[in-house]
């Protein structure tokens, strides 16, 4: 059985997080459904590049994923965080030992919605002072992993990001499997 994995897209997301989380883990086996925050209509990203979500995260939610993953862009991070749904799934993910992940400025909805408390998480440096005020252990490592939770710094880092889930489900030997034919210079801890 194929593990599977929920991509939260929501207005103002930065696109390079989206997809090359998306493609990588396509890569590795794992089926990856984007779901839109607001409904299924195409999604304005943050550097204004649209993508059309796989179905709506109302709809999505109808069934569980072995990972659910938030994207950062400020714009689209704030909507994650203020999203009672998101909330709902992301605690309901904590509840059953589910992978989170989140990039960027996404952790803030990993505060907002109390998720992870305790752990150690890292962010765009930009949110670092919103996430150091207690609640983590704020880490500046471009992939922090703390049992079931994995958080990334930016777009610069997506795909490490992306090989560190890879490698939580499929092993490191799968992860590194796919650095050459994606010509990534990444290193998999």
């Amino acid at each position: 059985m194929s593990k599977t994995a929920l991509l939260i897209l929501s207005e103002g997301a930065e696109e390079m997080e989206a997809v090359i989380s998306a493609d990588v883990l396509r890569r590795a086996g794992m089926k990856v459904t984007i779901a839109g925050l607001q409904d299924l209509n195409p999604i304005k990203c943050s550097r204004d590049v649209v993508i059309v979500p796989d179905v709506s995260l109302q709809d999505a939610v109808k069934q569980s994923y072995d990972a659910v993953i938030l994207p950062g862009g400020l714009k689209g991070a704030e909507n994650l965080a203020e999203s009672d749904v998101v909330k709902s799934l992301l605690q309901s993910q904590e509840k059953n030992g589910r992978l989170i992940a989140a990039i960027c400025a996404a952790p803030i909805a990993l505060k907002s919605h109390s998720i992870g408390t305790g752990k150690q998480i890292t962010s765009h440096p930009c949110k670092q002072a919103d996430l150091s005020t207690g609640e983590y252990k704020y880490i500046e490592k471009r992939v922090a992993i703390d049992e079931n939770l994995i958080t990334s710094r930016g777009p610069g880092t997506a795909f490490e990001f992306a090989l560190a889930i890879v490698k939580h489900f499929f092993g490191k030997e799968k992860a590194t499997s796919l650095v050459g034919p994606m010509l990534v210079n990444a290193e998999i801890e």
